[in-house]
């Protein structure tokens, strides 16, 4: 598996794992928006997506009492209509051409980016029950399709007057839900092999201990600091994602 790639790409994808840990850490969020489109340059899409979603299972389990308590009662609803709709976006990833799958995965960070820098509404009060549970399922299918249950979430939270905590443990928990949906429908189509487990593995420590170090700086910063900051690094990581596949 090691032998597939250059020094380089371990080490770009050791560096993009560490500041995707730290971001998830810090925000929640960001983890599989870093890291997809960046392994998706040296690895198939459907590759990148599986991987990460390993990851997301491995780094789910870290602290999940803490964050279950902390958590939104929206995120349940959200979580089950997520891991119902996992298997779809995975069957579409298999259907789709691997280059427009890279340039789709690309623009759906970069809408994330957009999303986050959304203005806040004043309510406290999650949505009703309809774009509940459509944002449930839009968070699915973007978990089988791109390894990002996010885009949907982040404005579902970020957008609404609540605390950095509650959003922070309602989009984990959600993550884990999605994560293990996606681990599992992936396995059972047949779209897991055993390098995927291997990558994961690979690049595991590297998100564990940016994970640390964000979840340390968590709660340290000023919260417009903290929207600004994880807005800047998801819309860079888009824009190089874009920008490399403009160029091949």
């Amino acid at each position: 598996m090691i032998a597939d790639f250059s020094s380089i790409q371990i080490a770009a994808a050791l560096i993009t794992a560490l500041a995707a840990g730290f971001v998830r850490g810090l925000a929640g969020f960001g983890m599989a928006l870093l890291l997809v489109p960046v392994l998706g340059l040296t690895v198939a899409p459907q590759s990148a997506v599986v991987t990460v979603t390993i990851l997301g299972l491995f780094i789910g389990t870290v602290g999940i009492k803490r964050i279950l308590g902390q958590a939104e009662s929206s995120a349940f609803p959200i979580g089950v209509f997520a891991v119902l709709a996992t298997p779809l976006g995975l069957w579409l990833l298999r259907l789709t051409d691997p280059d427009l799958a890279r340039v789709l995965i690309a623009f759906v960070a970069l809408g994330a980016f957009v999303m986050v820098l959304l203005p806040k509404k004043a309510s406290t009060h999650p949505p009703g029950k309809i774009v509940t549970g459509l944002t449930g399922m839009a968070s699915g299918v973007l978990t089988g399709f791109a390894g990002m249950p996010g885009p949907p979430v982040i404005p579902y939270y970020l957008r609404r007057a609540v605390t950095p905590e509650l959003a922070r443990a309602s989009m984990m928990a959600i993550f884990l839900a999605t994560s293990i949906a996606g681990c599992t429908a992936a396995w059972l189509m047949g779209m897991m092999s055993w390098r995927q487990p291997i990558l994961a593995a690979l690049l595991f420590p590297a998100i564990l201990l940016g994970n640390w170090l964000g979840s340390v700086a968590f709660g340290r910063i000023n919260p417009l600091f903290w929207r600004i900051f994880t807005g800047t690094v998801l819309g860079g990581a888009a824009i190089t994602a874009i920008l490399k596949l403009v160029q091949q």
